[in-house]
């Protein structure tokens, strides 16, 4: 015989799905119910976890850039706008790729607030994630970081708190000097924080003349990594267009060498030689823009060289996110 669920106390008030907090799977559901929570509003909080939102950042400005930051670039910052704007006491809001022990975000002692785009999430919305850690540091003391939490299953995501007609405009930074105001008068435990962090990252620069490609340097070659909007198949169609052409590459010593794929969008990457630098990229990154630009505008079947080329390009795809 099945059991009877437990009754609700007569006269107990029931709380509305929008004041429910989210808690414990296996505590006492907080509306009054007397189930536990997995088996009574904490349905609607699993079933958000376990729906992966593909492209978490779209419709923001800046939506490749958002994705660079997120999975690509060490040590960076940008400035938000709010919808409505700044509420008082809080100077600025600014987002940053990592924060000191991995902190979600940071509400400094003059009020400004700083949010970390590179930490884990507890759901499958990541923008929801982020816009759930920003609501609470807006309202965090001054002087205190923001815990991770476990999101609501509803609540407001980036699009909804973000000017979207506001400029994205990311700036790299050679180090995590930015985590600390005064970086120079630092206590000796930030010091050697900052010194372990700077060594870790690998030197990175935005490209001028194109939008949302980094350059980056390693020990053996250098990398030209970009984040591109446009959709997979039609990507993929005009740079096995290129590839077999012989015209994908970026110069002499340069290399189509496959792509991420990294939420919802593609990003192709070179090879190039050590002694080419991000200045070296500007001009062929921008020379093979207009040659892409032309692929993309075609819509010719492939020829056979060109399938050859695109499972190439296929193969060497790797999912990050």
């Amino acid at each position: 015989m099945a059991k009877k669920r437990p009754q609700t106390k007569a006269g107990k008030q029931q709380l509305t799905d929008g004041e429910i907090p989210v808690v414990g799977a296996r505590e006492p559901c907080p509306c009054g119910s007397g189930r536990r929570y997995k088996a009574c509003h904490g349905r609607a909080a699993a079933q958000a976890v376990a729906e992966l939102v593909q492209r978490p950042f779209e419709g923001l400005a800046g939506e490749c850039d958002w994705v660079a930051l997120r999975e690509l670039v060490p040590a960076a910052t940008v400035e938000l706008t709010l919808k409505g704007g700044l509420p008082e006491g809080v100077p600025s809001v600014t987002l940053a790729t990592v924060l000191p022990m991995a902190w979600p975000a940071l509400r400094r002692d003059d009020g400004s607030v700083l949010l970390a785009l590179q930490n884990d999430t507890s759901s499958g919305d990541l923008s929801r994630d982020l816009a759930d850690t920003l609501r609470r540091a807006l309202e965090a003391e001054p002087g205190s970081p923001v815990a991770a939490r476990r999101v609501p299953a509803e609540g407001p995501r980036l699009q909804d708190v973000l000017d979207a007609a506001a400029p994205f405009a990311p700036v790299v930074h050679p180090g995590f000097e930015f985590w600390v105001p005064d970086a120079e008068n630092a206590t000796a435990e930030v010091s050697a924080s900052l010194e372990r962090a700077n060594d870790a990252a690998i030197p990175t620069v935005l490209l001028s003349g194109v939008d949302a490609a980094y350059w980056c340097e390693t020990p053996e070659k250098n990398h030209l990594r970009w984040v591109m909007p446009h959709p997979e198949e039609q990507l993929l169609d005009a740079l096995a267009r290129l590839h077999a052409a012989g015209t994908s590459s970026l110069g002499e010593g340069t290399r189509l060498v496959g792509s991420f794929r990294a939420h919802g969008l593609m990003v192709p990457v070179w090879d190039l030689p050590s002694a080419m630098g991000a200045e070296d990229c500007e001009k062929p990154a921008a020379t093979f823009a207009e040659r892409l630009a032309t692929a993309l505008a075609s819509d010719a079947p492939l020829t056979a060289e060109e399938r050859r080329a695109r499972g190439g390009l296929t193969n060497r795809q790797v999912t990050l996110s």
